[in-house]
């Protein structure tokens, strides 16, 4: 049974995250956290790592940080604030951290605990090197102790059903909201003659680096190409991009807060991911109104894509050098409506009034 709360007493929701270095989970929870309705929830924000790493303005809500090193070692501090702080929610992203507080919530009975997924589990931990028996039972076992999982996308959602067995009364989806750093692009913001493409991801395997470049290589037109986000694939895509003559087209920028100015001056967005949560690059670039062409993959793509009005996905390189060539030769894009295709389904007030509910329902 849950707190009874009394009529004039706004639920308290405790946010929780590992860290604030620069990432789609931590953006999008950070910003939920202050922008919902402050006249029906009181909300905060726990970080279990340090406060240096912190990337995103948090200025509007109030912030403790646990100044561990590793999630795994927050456990006994994480329960010791949870205990003093009585929140009526606790809402947390990335999965070893709802694995802990799942198996957490057992000693609070009366707290709603809510994960948030942020991958397609049964495909991103091929590219992690989990040990897939220990992962899955850990999975299994720590997430049927919370009382929602909250899916951003379709995929995610039958993963979760059909891989990790929770029931489907547990799993709400909600996808991810369009924030408010993205607007509508506008001729001046084209800088240049050459095409120019964009990716924004962390240089990690599973986003598909690597097969980009081999289809950008194919090309016969000059291009620019602006690479970024940062990771362990760093060194190695650098040799590749050499190796294929396309090293100097190529601008490596590993962190900036101007995504949305980067985006805006692109022509096209090119996605190369073979496994997304919920891609908010994709949600961002049609915001400013630059079409995308992707891989297909798990996460939500076909969600966000719009054959011919927002962007193509292609099965294969072959086909994505061909959409390429026809995104950029062949069709006309029209800004506003590339923009509005997302803007009708992701816009901060829909997706904010989703979680609202959904707190509002765990607690009733």
């Amino acid at each position: 049974m849950g707190k009874k709360l009394s009529k004039d007493k706004k639920p308290k929701v405790l946010f929780v995250l590992p860290s604030l270095v620069a990432g789609g989970a931590e953006r999008i929870m950070s910003f939920i956290c202050q922008e919902i309705d402050s006249s029906k929830f009181d909300t905060e924000l726990l970080i279990t790592g340090f406060e240096k790493d912190t990337f995103y303005n948090v200025s509007n809500t109030t912030v403790t940080y646990l100044n561990t090193s590793r999630v795994l070692h927050s456990i006994w501090p994480l329960y010791q604030f949870i205990r003093q702080n009585k929140p009526d929610i606790v809402l947390s992203s990335i999965s070893h951290l709802n694995s802990i507080l799942g198996l957490i919530s057992i000693v609070f009975p009366r707290i709603k605990f809510i994960g948030r997924e942020a991958n397609v589990l049964s495909v991103v931990k091929a590219y992690k090197g989990h040990n897939t028996a220990l992962y899955n039972t850990i999975t299994k076992i720590s997430y049927r102790f919370l009382d929602m999982i909250i899916c951003q996308s379709k995929d995610m959602k039958n993963d979760m059903q059909k891989n990790f067995g929770i029931p489907a009364e547990k799993l709400k989806l909600i996808n991810n909201p369009i924030t408010n750093d993205f607007h509508l692009k506008r001729p001046s913001d084209k800088k240049h003659n050459k095409i120019q493409f964009i990716t924004v991801a962390s240089l990690k395997s599973q986003k598909g680096h690597e097969r980009i470049l081999k289809v950008l290589g194919n090309l016969d037109f000059d291009f620019t190409y602006f690479m970024i986000g940062d990771g362990p694939e760093r060194e190695r895509l650098k040799t590749l991009m050499d190796d294929l003559g396309i090293g100097p087209k190529i601008t490596h920028v590993p962190h900036t807060k101007e995504v949305a100015t980067y985006l805006a001056q692109s022509d096209l967005f090119l996605q190369g991911s073979y496994v997304e949560g919920f891609p908010n690059c994709l949600l961002e670039s049609c915001s400013v109104g630059t079409p995308i062409v992707a891989f297909n993959a798990y996460g939500g793509l076909d969600e966000i894509i719009e054959i011919g009005v927002n962007g193509f996905i292609a099965k294969d390189e072959t086909a994505y050098e061909h959409l390429i060539r026809k995104a950029i030769d062949e069709t006309t894009w029209n800004p506003e409506k590339i923009r509005d295709s997302v803007h009708k389904k992701f816009s901060k007030e829909k997706i904010l009034r989703a979680y609202e509910k959904l707190f509002s329902d765990v607690l009733a």
